[in-house]
């Protein structure tokens, strides 16, 4: 494959989707740049813009591509980072959603976002992802990864789950809950942040573990190191084991007896950035936190 090539991701379910891809199919080819999609995205597309368009599996437009573009929000975005985790392409991301904390930049601004892309002026960020295995009678039966959090919940909603946390195998507490999250920095505006869990700057490295609901004296979320592993065990007694999510989006069995571990995983997600802006910035933004009557800085000595 010879030339300039971008896959192009959108939820295309959604009108407002299906125009902007026809927007950004339209403006790449315009600069010469090929645009790849997957066939069932871009059959949503004119047979005009379908013409523009290389229709090939994922796989194979991953392989050549210099970066992917996905148009949606930030759950479309974690459907993308499945797919180039273990490359190095870099992700950028077009919000469509409501928050999207993972997005670059926003619908009104996908003229001046194609542009950039075109004149490669942009950054790219290494997130920390992580990396999970489930243990059960002294062997690993399943593994995944995040790019946001580790989850395990209790499996029946009328029930709680009994867990013991530790953390680089010494043990912390135990307590009876809804069950525990295991977050990265970047995740820390997600659900361990509706989970009542600090948010940390995305340059932070670091790991956080935060109970939900826990019935307990200490269930206090905690911000650990990104070297250190944790564990999570699920124990006899309150509840019928409970459920692994990663994501959201991929899930898991969790029997009574098993462990759960979770580390930093060896694969961090690349994120493109348009801008420097502080991260400050963005928590303005996309949680429009007032602000109103803030004077600034004082004189510098």
């Amino acid at each position: 494959m010879t030339g300039r090539r971008v896959l192009l991701l959108a939820h295309t379910g959604r009108d407002e989707a299906v125009a902007a891809a026809t927007q950004v199919v339209r403006l790449l080819t315009a600069d010469g740049i090929r645009t790849a999609m997957v066939p069932e995205e871009a059959a949503a597309l004119s047979a005009e813009e379908q013409a523009m368009l290389d229709v090939c599996a994922v796989e194979s437009a991953i392989r050549d591509a210099e970066m992917v573009i996905v148009l949606g929000g930030d759950g479309t975005i974690l459907r993308a980072a499945e797919l180039v985790r273990k490359t190095d392409v870099p992700l950028l991301g077009v919000n469509l959603g409501h928050v999207g904390f993972l997005a670059e930049s926003e619908r009104e601004d996908l003229d001046e976002t194609v542009a950039r892309v075109v004149a490669r002026d942009y950054r790219v960020e290494h997130r920390m992802t992580l990396a999970v295995r489930i243990l059960f009678e002294g062997r690993e039966v399943a593994t995944s990864w995040a790019v946001n959090e580790v989850s395990v919940e209790k499996a029946n909603r009328e029930r709680m789950v009994e867990l013991v946390v530790d953390v680089d195998g010494r043990p912390l507490s135990r307590f009876g809950g809804d069950g525990c999250i295991a977050a990265t920095p970047t995740g820390s505006t997600a659900y361990a942040f509706s989970a009542g869990g600090p948010i940390v700057w995305p340059e932070v490295e670091a790991m956080l573990v935060v109970p939900l609901s826990a019935h307990a004296l200490f269930a206090r979320p905690l911000v650990i190191a990104p070297t250190s592993t944790v564990g999570l065990e699920v124990l006899p007694g309150m509840g019928d084991g409970g459920v692994l999510w990663c994501d959201g989006r991929r899930t898991f069995e969790v029997p009574v007896g098993a462990r759960v571990e979770v580390r930093r995983s060896a694969h961090p997600v690349r994120l493109a950035r348009l801008t420097r802006g502080v991260f400050t910035d963005r928590l303005v933004a996309k949680f429009r936190l007032p602000v109103a009557g803030w004077r600034g800085p004082g004189p510098r000595s």
